[in-house]
């Protein structure tokens, strides 16, 4: 096996194997359109203070989440939690981020969307639906500047978000350098970069970069593959990591199956 892991699928990563032409190699299939999602929201919150966590993620996924897709410019959504076992896993966590547990993103097709999102967060609330808050620790607006698919995943980088991934690495830096060669770990089917912008919706500093990695393999695992190839580019690159970690998908129904 190579330093990034690339040719082990040993903790059931279910992409390989998948016959045909990937999408991103087929212009026919590229013709059709792509996902419209260019901005994403990434709301990044610690633990629920009296360890209601179970229940939040009832409320928001059965409730809140739901009621998004009103909004025209609203193309996707995915919401992550951190367990003991991610938190171990971490390569970097500045003090800054240290605290986050659940990460929620929605893929925007534009940054007006974001008003009627704010105003429908007000109308539920006044009607008594928002019974659960999680302190944040930063809600962030980026602009999304590629994207990036493993060919053996097939699918094209463009519809990642709809993609049934078990789980998120999320890397959070200040500068900037190319991610491409993150999807060559086994694992990371594929990665979504953007860059911090600036709107009244957004606490993220100017000049972070996100890179949104969606997980076939368990995402613990795929950390420890990840580590050496992270810690070699932060040293050549000279970005600052002020989070990279694993995050396992919320499984709908079973709430309580990743818990902080």
């Amino acid at each position: 096996m190579s330093e990034a892991g690339v040719d082990s699928a040993s903790d059931g990563s279910t992409a390989d194997g998948l016959t045909g032409i990937p999408s991103d190699q087929s212009p026919a299939i590229l013709a059709e359109g792509d996902s419209g999602a260019s901005m994403l929201f990434v709301s990044m919150s610690e633990r629920h203070p009296e360890g209601a966590d179970a229940g939040y993620l009832r409320w928001h996924s059965l409730d809140h989440r739901p009621e998004q897709y009103r909004l025209p410019a609203l193309r996707s959504s995915l919401r992550v939690v951190s367990t003991p076992a991610c938190r171990a896993a971490r390569a970097a966590s500045s003090e800054g981020f240290d605290a986050v547990d659940h990460v929620m993103t929605y893929f925007f097709a534009d940054k007006a969307g974001l008003e009627g999102f704010g105003t429908l967060s007000k109308a539920l609330c006044d009607a008594g639906r928002s019974p659960f808050v999680l302190n944040p620790v930063q809600r962030g607006v980026y602009d999304v500047t590629s994207r990036h698919a493993a060919l053996r995943a097939k699918v094209g980088a463009d519809v990642l978000p709809w993609w049934p991934a078990r789980g998120v690495y999320l890397l959070v830096e200040e500068g900037r350098a190319p991610a491409t060669d993150l999807t060559a770990v086994s694992g990371v089917a594929g990665l979504w970069c953007a860059t911090s912008a600036a709107t009244a919706f957004s606490s993220a500093g100017p000049g972070q970069q996100l890179a949104y990695c969606f997980l076939d393999g368990d995402p613990v695992a795929v950390a420890e593959r990840l580590r050496p190839l992270l810690e070699r580019r932060w040293a050549e690159t000279g970005v600052r990591p002020l989070l990279a970690a694993p995050f396992y998908t919320v499984v709908p129904w079973e709430w309580d199956r990743y818990l902080p």
